[in-house]
């Protein structure tokens, strides 16, 4: 079942089972203020199991790009598209968020993003593979993230 996520009076519903849900439900929230400050949109997740295909995409995307399986149990999932750029985010049980940014019509504006929730480690399939920078947030307390820029078509 869809859930909007409101980014106002932040939930930590379809992330309970999470040890850092508090810490994911902030970096879901800041996501969800992101894009209704920037595009108007409404921040929409999916429980991962009703969402296959966009597990599909971005598991695809992260092992043919970079060889990088992830073991994390994925929660919900979100995909969309805003303007010329396709959306799609896996928000996954040990606090990793992964999103991919894929321009339609411009290939340099194309990249997966990781971001860590407040008070996980860095997993192991990432560590040592990427620097992550530290960014405040009022919802979500302090993210690391990290990001590459995908070459292939998707």
């Amino acid at each position: 079942m869809a859930y909007i996520v409101d980014f106002k009076n932040v939930s930590a519903v379809g992330l309970e089972s999470s040890p850092v849900a508090e810490a994911l439900a902030g970096l879901r929230a800041n996501e969800a203020r992101y894009f209704m400050n920037k595009y108007k949109h409404a921040f929409t997740v999916v429980p991962a199991f009703e969402s296959q295909e966009t597990l599909d995409y971005v598991n695809r995307i992260l092992k043919e790009e970079r060889g990088i399986e992830l073991q994390a149990k994925p929660l919900e999932t979100s995909r969309f598209q805003v303007e010329n750029i396709k959306m799609a985010y896996v928000f996954y049980e040990n606090g990793l968020v992964v999103n991919v940014m894929y321009s339609i019509d411009e290939p340099k504006k194309r990249a997966v993003g990781f971001k860590l929730s407040e008070g996980m480690e860095v997993p192991a399939e990432l560590e040592g593979k990427f620097k992550f920078a530290r960014q405040k947030s009022k919802l979500a307390g302090t993210i690391r993230g990290s990001f590459f820029v995908i070459k292939g078509e998707y």
